[in-house]
């Protein structure tokens, strides 16, 4: 948590941004896992809500009335049979006093709220909700059908907070550093473990306990896998083979910031040939990414220098052949590369992507391309600005149906070596991901130290518990 003057100046900055109106931030409830008593655990609240408001509590909902220059934390005060199970915990009004807020109600209040501002038809802003108690909570206040709720929420909010989010200030990026830095743990231990005859199921298990003993938690569910063609593979019972390639994709949340690595390991802790010219071609786009992106660069264009250089080892070794230009507009490299360098980081591991991907990852200059196979995952497009923080997580994947699928129909057959990529079917996947601030001048990695990458240096540190 910050301190109360930083969440005053957000508020006021918020409300010089939407102008007028009032401005609803639910926080979220409680959520049952498989029975209401059974809460998934920890608890986690929105992000925006904790922007502004700060506070960990279920069931409270910040308002900001813009034209009254007033703010309001409604909530209900626990009772006592809420304390002998869950202890004491402080009133709405001390929540509420120590975010700088004066004026607090019970919930039933927002109705109040509601309806007065219906009846004197004065704006009423909200996001849009993900979670479907609150959509019933904002259906009851204003009568919007959840399947209306996104299509009504405020753009001029959405926009408001997406300006203030995405431009990190030093005490955020502290936040970031640390959470990089349980990053390290989390990964290294992976790879200390990683051996024939693990279970995949049991590395990953030990990453995130590493992520609950020394943070809030993973950041999202820990991908591991020896399928790394698999972009969301999950960890199962499998045990680990030698000649085959690991990949782990996991990171904390600490102080309500994240941090995204990804790394791909060799089981037995020595790259093939084969493997290593693969994983020197990702090696080389991850650490382009430092070269070319700076304030101003698209990181659309960050992203399409990333794929030609890409095409152009693919090339060296045979699964590429034309003009790479050429084999770039046509997607081709979408063989290799069916997803975006990178996404938005923060408080959310995709940075408020639940406030509409193009509000975040575009702009009015920059648009998606959602017609081109693999370009339509691109998350991030934007121009770069100092304070933005991104992933760079370049891949090279040999999915077997999607080779099949190419091949049949002929798909960029001009510039694809299908004979060769039918030898590759076994091969799986390799990312290497990083978490990168955009500097006044250039970039940089986060995390005081860097998970090992480098073939040379990852063989070594696997091999002190090989």
């Amino acid at each position: 948590m910050f301190s109360k003057e930083t969440y005053v100046r957000r508020r006021a900055e918020l409300k010089e941004l939407v102008g007028e109106g009032v401005i609803v931030l639910f926080g979220n409830n409680d959520s049952p896992a498989n029975y209401p008593a059974n809460g998934y655990a920890p608890f986690r609240q929105d992000s925006t809500f904790l922007y502004y408001f700060g506070q960990h509590r279920d069931g409270l909902v910040g308002v900001i009335d813009v034209d009254s220059n007033t703010e309001m934390l409604l909530g209900n005060d626990i009772d006592v049979e809420d304390i002998v199970w869950m202890g004491y915990t402080p009133s709405v009004a001390d929540l509420a006093a120590e975010v700088g807020v004066t004026l607090t109600a019970p919930l039933s209040h927002l109705s109040k709220i509601c309806g007065d501002c219906i009846a004197s038809q004065r704006t009423i802003h909200f996001l849009p909700l993900y979670r479907h108690d609150t959509k019933i909570q904002l259906m009851d206040l204003l009568g919007i059908h959840p399947s209306q709720q996104k299509d009504a929420a405020s753009l001029k909010l959405i926009k408001s907070v997406v300006k203030m989010r995405s431009t990190k200030t030093a005490e955020e990026i502290a936040y970031l550093e640390a959470a990089c830095d349980v990053g390290y743990v989390m990964h290294t231990t992976a790879q200390l473990l990683i051996k024939p005859g693990v279970t995949e199921r049991f590395v990953a298990g030990q990453v995130d306990g590493i992520a609950r003993s020394l943070a809030q938690g993973v950041s999202f569910a820990t991908i591991f896998s020896q399928h790394g063609e698999i972009m969301h593979g999950n960890p199962s019972d499998v045990q680990l083979e030698a000649g085959r390639l690991a990949l782990c994709d996991a990171g904390c949340e600490l102080n309500d910031y994240c941090s995204d690595n990804t790394r791909t390991m060799p089981v037995n802790g020595k790259f093939t040939q084969r493997q290593l010219e693969i994983y020197s071609i990702v090696e080389a786009c991850h650490d382009y990414v430092l070269e070319v992106a700076k304030p101003g660069v698209k990181y659309q264009d960050v992203h399409m220098a990333v794929c030609r250089l890409m095409t152009e080892r693919l090339k060296e070794l045979g699964l590429m052949k034309g003009d790479t230009d050429e084999a770039v507009r046509a997607g081709a490299h979408a063989m290799f590369l069916p997803h975006g360098l990178g996404h938005m980081m923060g408080m959310d591991v995709h940075d408020m992507e639940g406030l509409g991907q193009i509000y975040v990852g575009f702009d009015d200059e920059t648009r998606p391309n959602l017609e081109q196979f693999g370009t339509n995952c691109l998350r991030m497009g934007r121009k770069l600005e100092p304070g933005f923080v991104v992933t760079d997580e370049p891949g090279i994947y040999f999915i077997p149906h999607l080779i099949d699928l190419w091949r049949k129909e002929g798909h960029c057959k001009e510039f694809l070596n299908f004979d060769k990529l039918e030898t590759y079917k076994d091969f799986g996947g390799i990312r290497i991901e990083d978490d990168l601030l955009i500097t006044s001048d250039g970039c940089r990695f986060l995390g005081s130290k860097r998970i090992p990458y480098h073939p040379a240096e990852l063989e070594e540190f696997m091999a002190n518990n090989m």
